[in-house]
């Protein structure tokens, strides 16, 4: 058993090929993937915008919790049964890492189908706990409830992905997703404007991107995949799904406190707006705007961090650690050089940024400019904390991932939006971000700093 193990570290490049060389094979394609899967929203935002108008770019806010909550499920068995796949598949056992792929997969579409019959049956109640206004409310009804019937597809393509990068096919992973963005791409102008189907049009351009995305993905465990799967194995297993909930907890719960920071912003921009002179409409429009454009930004970071995540989870269970202190390295100082990039570009071109996605009055584009130069000052370190918490999951930290995943939204950010307006209105929401950031910063080097010495 102990040779076998020892072939398997042998064969396997992620224990052996140089680092630098692994992370640009493997992360390349994970930004790329991650790129396309925001492009998603942010096409939709774009024509949106042009083609409906503010309304229809805060219905597409408000309906982003919906969004946010399936990825959270997609990641929660994604993430979770890709890092034990390649933490068993490092350690030797074969057999056992292609059983958790197995479960994984089938829980995928499961759990898809579940969310969608939720959606569409509590669809107008859960639009109203998401921060709809009267106004807002026709919009954003037709363009959930036609999206959610694609919950399934984006699950499963979402989640599935990580497997096949797992299995050592980054490439593959990345097709699938591109192929379903681009499909988006092309549709949504079509829908909104070609046959004048509004926002109606842009969610079904959503949908059908996404059914192909998930058909690609079956296709590859059909015919393509690398790794030893039995249809037995896709019938979910308890001890299975335990580990796999185990490792993939802290994405999960970063994308759940998005979506309840998400929920209580939205709420509370449509109180403390309706008192200032922009009113309700134009911050939870503008608001939706900008958290689009930093998934632009938090895409690029964790498409980083998905990469290196093969990369850390087999070099840890193989107990190289010198290669993943390496590959921690080098990733967090990708990361920075980017966060700069974009830091630089909020704070010089916010007029033009916000511009993309469609015109507005002058108290648009005034609250717009001020919220995005302000809420992200800190993205020159943003991208710390996600990549700090992947890299925990990935070598079997399941409590410190959790940790770091609930730090800059809950710990931090969720009181600061609800305290700061009491003493500055709606200005408070924008200094919230910044003091969140910062903190979540500063723990995010304290614990991976202290897990990397002990590695040595």
């Amino acid at each position: 058993m102990e040779k076998y193990k020892e072939n398997i570290q042998a064969e396997n490049p992620l224990g052996t090929a140089p680092v630098g060389g692994l992370i640009r094979k493997f992360a390349i394609p994970a930004i790329i993937s991650m790129l396309v899967s925001a492009m998603y929203n942010i096409v939709d935002q774009i024509f949106i915008g042009q083609g409906v108008g503010m309304l229809g770019n805060a219905a597409t806010n408000v309906a982003f919790p919906v969004t946010t909550i399936a990825t959270a499920m997609a990641l929660l068995l994604g993430i979770g049964g890709a890092s034990n796949y390649n933490l068993e598949m490092g350690a030797g056992r074969e057999k056992k890492a292609s059983g958790i792929a197995g479960t994984a997969l089938s829980s995928l579409a499961i759990s898809g189908a579940v969310l969608c019959v939720i959606v569409v049956l509590f669809l107008k109640p859960l639009l109203t706990l998401f921060g709809a206004t009267k106004d807002v409310m026709p919009y954003a009804v037709d363009y959930t409830g036609i999206t959610a019937l694609g919950l399934p597809f984006y699950i499963l393509s979402v989640g599935g992905n990580h497997v096949v990068r797992a299995d050592r096919s980054p490439t593959y992973s990345m097709a699938c997703v591109t192929a379903g963005a681009v499909i988006n791409t092309i549709l949504d102008p079509l829908f909104i404007f070609g046959f004048g189907w509004g926002i109606k049009g842009a969610a079904w351009a959503t949908v059908i991107g996404q059914v192909v995305s998930g058909i690609l993905v079956v296709v590859y465990f059909w015919k393509f995949r690398k790794m030893y799967l039995e249809k037995s194995m896709l019938k979910p297993r308890l001890h299975y799904l335990k580990v796999i909930t185990a490792l993939g907890l802290a994405s999960c719960i970063n994308q759940i406190a998005m979506a309840l920071v998400q929920i209580v912003l939205n709420n509370i921009l449509r109180y403390y707006g309706a008192a200032s002179i922009y009113g309700s409409d134009i911050p939870i429009a503008c608001v939706g705007v900008i958290s689009k454009v930093n998934q632009v930004f938090m895409a690029i970071c964790i498409g980083i961090s998905q990469g290196c995540q093969p990369i850390w989870g087999f070099n840890y269970g193989a107990e190289k650690y010198s290669r993943v202190r390496q590959t921690y390295r080098y990733s967090v100082t990708a990361c920075t050089v980017i966060a700069t990039g974009f830091f630089l570009c909020f704070q010089l071109f916010p007029h033009q940024i916000v511009g993309i996605f469609g015109t507005g009055s002058d108290l648009y584009f005034q609250f717009a400019e001020r919220y995005l130069k302000i809420y992200m000052f800190m993205t020159f370190a943003n991208g710390i904390q996600p990549m700090s918490s992947g890299f925990f999951t990935s070598i079997g930290k399941a409590k410190l991932g959790v940790v770091m995943s609930l730090t800059r939204q809950v710990i931090f950010l969720l009181p600061l939006i609800v305290i700061f307006p009491l003493f500055m209105g709606i200005d408070g929401v924008m200094y919230a971000g910044p003091i969140a950031d910062a903190a979540a910063f500063a723990l995010a080097i304290i614990f991976a700093r202290r897990e990397l010495m002990k590695m040595k």
